[in-house]
């Protein structure tokens, strides 16, 4: 497998045209890159930062294999890679000069291109985060429920879903993928947000939805303010937005989650979560000029 058997481009309507049959083959293992493409799409090629998206395709024999994509400053995010796959992809990366600060995938390709891209570029990876993608299969609402209902997030609660955002992003240790006031706005344009509010209607923790792309919806982010926790409210949110988005009849709902925070892995199995895959994030540093 040679590197020139991918290809780079910064066309998100070429890359689509190319790879969107791909990933849509495997929508739960391929929902980030299907939910970014989607708000490229939508919201226009800045909606992660100032830098332009980069996409690649692996292609053998006519059909394509794999995928990256990447919005700067961010890490690579990488479909699922064999060895051979993920050292040719290293070597692409290198050719055309790319930095690559980080890369997010599925936990052995993770692994196979944190080795091929220390040889090539010597650099040394620490891991950033392990998460764990969930696939919705019987739910279960929590009972009792605490007290309280559910309500979508609508334009009033924009300052509210900005500053909890910027908490969430923080509290999970990371760097928020948009700016929080795109995101809010994004979100209330299609209702992806929804509250768990007291009975005084006070909002308590929150749960979003990714919009509809290839059959699947991902659930995210669940937030609930530190002096809030263990009281129910995210089960209850999360459950409430799951069922919503069952009887909307979509199948495939999918949430990642820490795989540090056991309370959190323990509550969406409760709720009738299973697991699909591992998948690890890495950071670089130390890497030779090429």
């Amino acid at each position: 497998m040679r590197p020139d058997d991918w290809y780079c481009t910064q066309d998100l309507t070429g890359f689509l045209s190319h790879a969107g049959s791909f990933l849509r083959s495997r929508p739960d293992l391929h929902t980030v890159a299907l939910t970014v493409t989607e708000t490229l799409r939508t919201s226009g090629l800045r909606a992660y930062g100032d830098e332009a998206p980069v996409f690649g395709v692996l292609e053998l024999d006519g059909q394509v294999r794999a995928a990256y994509f990447r919005t700067p400053p961010f890490r690579l995010n990488v479909t699922p890679l064999t060895p051979a796959e993920a050292e040719s992809l290293a070597a692409h990366l290198v050719a055309l000069g790319h930095s690559v600060p980080g890369v997010i995938a599925a936990r052995d390709t993770a692994e196979a291109f944190v080795a091929a891209w220390r040889r090539h570029t010597g650099a040394r990876a620490a891991v950033s985060q392990r998460q764990r993608l969930y696939r919705l299969g019987n739910l279960t609402v929590p009972h009792p429920l605490p007290p309280g209902r559910a309500r979508a997030a609508g334009k009033e609660d924009r300052d509210r879903l900005i500053r909890w955002y910027g908490e969430f992003v923080e509290s999970v240790g990371d760097h928020a993928a948009r700016d929080a006031a795109g995101w809010a706005d994004s979100r209330i344009s299609y209702g992806g947000v929804t509250f768990w509010e007291g009975e005084d209607s006070t909002p308590l923790s929150m749960a979003g939805v990714t919009p509809l792309v290839a059959g699947q919806v991902r659930i995210a982010p669940v937030y609930t303010p530190a002096g809030l926790r263990g009281r129910g409210y995210a089960g209850a949110v999360t459950a409430q937005v799951s069922r919503a988005v069952l009887a909307s009849g979509v199948r495939e709902v999918l949430l990642f989650t820490d795989l540090a925070n056991q309370t959190s892995n323990s509550l969406y199995q409760r709720i009738g979560y299973r697991a699909v895959a591992d998948f690890a994030a890495y950071d670089f540093r130390g890497a030779r000029d090429f």
